[in-house]
C-alpha cells in the first residue's frame, strides 16, 4: 500500500484500548487517565484509564478458573499446538491492522512493522507450538520400582511487556505460556497498548478457550504491581528496565515467591579488531543498522562500539557515512527506514543524554538533533560520540535511543575489559579474523548471547537454544526448549510393584 493508503487507514481505524477478561472486551477502569500522543505527529492517539487492582483480580480469577477446570491445561499437546498454529495464521491474516497499530504506537516504519514485527510474532507462536511436543520426561526401572519425571503446566502466568516491540514481545510470552497448558494475564506497556487486546480476541477466534488469555491495561505502578504481587500468579515474565525488574523481584518475594523470568536492560558492545579482513564498508553498515534499529530502542542494540586503534581510522569514517545517510521520516511513508521516537518524554530523555555526553567532554561527531518539529512529531537524528570515557553516563546507562558511543582500545585484554565493564550482560558483538580469538571471546565475554563474525557473507543469525541474561540484564530463560520447560513444574513419581 502507498503512503496515502496507510494514512487513510490510520484516520479511519479504531484506536481504542480495552481489557479482555474472560474473553470479553471491557473498558479500562481507574481514576486517572493515560494519554498517548502519536509519535509521528504528536496528536492525541488514544486515552484509557490507569487500570485498577480489581481488574487484575478479575482477570487472574478468570485465568485460574480456566486453568483449574482443565479446559486448556488438560488438552493434548497436539490440540494446543493446533490452536497456536491457527492463532499464527490469524495474525498473518490481520497483518495490516496489527502493523498499523505498531507503527502508530511505537513510531517504527510501517515496512518494518509489516515485514518484520508481524512475521516474527507469528513465528514465535509457531516455534512454541512446534517445541511443545519435544518436551520429554525421564524414566527408569530398578527391580520392582519404576520412577519417572512429569512436567505439568505451572498454572496462572503473568506477563509484562516493554513498549518497543509490543506484539513480538507479547508473542514471545504468549507462546510458551499457552503451549505448555498454562493460563495467562498479559499487561502491555501503558505507552504502547493498541495491539494486546486484539491478540486476545484473535486467540479466542483460533480456538483458545475463554478465560485462558486475558489482557489488563494500565500503569505499571498499579496494574504491574498488582500482577507481580498476586498470590494466584505462579510465574511472572517481565521485559523492561532493570530498575523495574528489581521492583518486580521485591513484589514477588513479598507475596508468594512466584517464579520469575526477567529480561531487563542492555548496554551491548560491538568490538572490532584490526585483523578483521572482510569488507569494512559492509561491517560499518552492519554496526549502524544494529545500533539504530527500531530507532535505537532495542535491548540488544550495540550502543557501545569498541574499535582497535589500527582499524579505527578506516572504519570510523564509514560509520559516520552510514549514520549521516539515515533520514528520520514519517513512519507511515513506505519509503521511511528510520521513524519517530515513541513519545515526547522519551525524546527529551535521549536529548538529555546527548547533552550529558557534551558535558562529559565526549566529542559529538554527528546527529543528536531534533528535526521535523513542524510536524508535531518526535524525530531525532542518530548521534555518534567519540572519545567517550568509560565512566560517562552515555557509556554506562541504557539510553534505549539512537546514540552510539565510540571507544578505542589497543589489546584484546583491554577490549574484553571494556566490553565487560557494565552492569548489563545481555549481548555482545565482535568482528575478528582470528578463530582462536573467537574462542577466547566466547569464553570471556560476560553476556547471554555473543555474535562473533569473521565475515558478513552469511547473514548473522543462529539457532536459539534460549540464552540466559547475565548480571543486571535479568534471569531465567524464555526461548527455546529450556524456555518452554521454564513454564512447567517438574515432579518425580516412584511406583512400587
Amino acid at each position: 500500500m502507498n503512503k496515502t493508503n496507510w494514512s487513510s487507514l490510520a484516520r479511519n481505524s479504531d484506536h481504542g484500548v480495552y481489557n479482555v477478561i474472560n474473553s470479553r472486551r471491557q473498558e479500562v477502569g481507574g481514576e486517572a487517565v493515560i494519554d498517548k500522543h502519536g509519535s509521528r505527529d504528536g496528536s492525541l492517539l488514544y486515552q484509557f484509564g490507569e487500570g485498577t487492582r480489581e481488574d487484575v483480580d478479575e482477570a487472574v480469577a478468570a485465568a485460574k478458573t480456566a486453568f483449574d477446570d482443565g479446559r486448556w491445561s488438560r488438552l493434548s499437546v497436539h490440540h494446543r499446538a493446533a490452536a497456536l498454529q491457527k492463532f499464527a495464521e490469524l495474525i498473518e491474516a490481520n497483518a495490516d491492522e496489527l502493523a498499523l497499530n505498531e507503527t502508530l504506537d511505537v513510531g517504527k516504519p510501517i515496512t518494518t512493522s509489516l515485514g518484520v514485527d508481524v512475521p516474527l510474532t507469528a513465528s514465535a507462536l509457531r516455534s512454541a507450538a512446534d517445541g511443545a511436543s519435544k518436551i520429554a520426561g525421564q524414566a527408569a526401572q530398578d527391580g520392582g520400582v519404576f520412577s519417572c519425571t512429569l512436567r505439568r503446566p505451572i498454572g496462572v502466568c503473568g506477563a509484562i511487556v516493554g513498549w518497543n516491540s509490543p506484539i513480538i514481545l507479547a508473542a514471545q510470552k504468549i507462546g510458551p505460556v499457552l503451549a505448555m497448558g498454562n493460563a495467562l494475564v498479559l499487561k502491555p506497556s501503558e505507552f504502547t497498548s493498541l495491539s494486546a487486546w486484539r491478540l486476545a480476541e484473535l486467540a479466542l477466534e483460533a480456538g483458545i478457550p475463554e478465560g485462558v488469555f486475558n489482557v489488563v491495561n494500565g500503569s505499571g505502578s498499579i496494574v504491574g504491581d498488582a500482577l507481580a504481587r498476586h498470590p494466584d500468579v505462579r510465574l511472572l515474565s517481565f521485559t523492561g528496565s532493570s530498575a523495574t525488574g528489581k521492583r518486580v523481584q521485591v513484589a514477588a518475594g513479598e507475596s508468594n515467591m512466584k517464579r520469575l523470568i526477567l529480561e531487563c536492560g542492555g548496554k551491548s558492545p560491538y568490538v572490532v579488531f584490526d585483523d578483521y579482513g572482510a569488507d569494512l564498508d559492509a561491517l560499518a553498515k552492519n554496526i549502524v543498522s544494529n545500533s539504530f534499529k527500531n530507532q535505537g530502542a532495542l535491548c540488544v542494540s550495540p550502543s557501545r562500539v569498541l574499535l582497535q586503534r589500527d582499524v579505527k581510522g578506516k572504519l570510523l569514517p564509514k560509520l559516520l557515512e552510514h549514520t549521516k545517510a539515515i533520514e528520520p521520516n514519517d513512519p507511515l511513508d513506505p519509503e521511511t527506514t528510520f521513524g519517530a521516537i515513541m513519545n515526547e518524554a522519551h525524546m527529551r530523555k535521549v536529548l538529555d543524554y546527548v547533552q550529558s555526553g557534551l558535558e562529559d567532554s565526549s566529542k559529538l561527531l554527528t546527529g543528536g538533533e531534533q528535526i521535523r518539529q513542524e510536524t508535531g512529531g518526535y524525530y531525532l537524528t542518530p548521534a555518534v560520540f567519540d572519545n567517550v570515557k568509560p565512566t560517562a553516563r552515555i557509556a554506562r546507562e541504557e539510553i534505549f535511543g539512537p546514540l552510539m558511543s565510540i571507544f578505542t582500545f589497543e589489546t584484546e585484554e583491554e577490549a574484553i575489559s571494556l566490553a565487560n565493564d557494565t552492569e548489563y550482560g545481555l549481548a555482545a558483538y565482535a568482528a575478528t579474523g582470528d578463530a582462536r580469538r573467537m574462542q577466547r571471546l566466547a569464553r570471556d565475554l560476560d553476556v547471554g548471547s555473543a555474535i562473533l563474525l569473521s565475515t558478513l557473507d552469511v547473514a548473522p543469525g543462529g539457532i536459539s537454544f534460549g540464552a540466559e541474561p547475565h548480571k543486571q540484564s535479568g534471569m531465567g530463560i524464555e526461548h527455546g526448549l529450556e524456555g518452554l520447560m521454564a513454564h512447567t513444574v517438574k515432579s518425580q513419581v516412584a511406583m512400587y510393584f
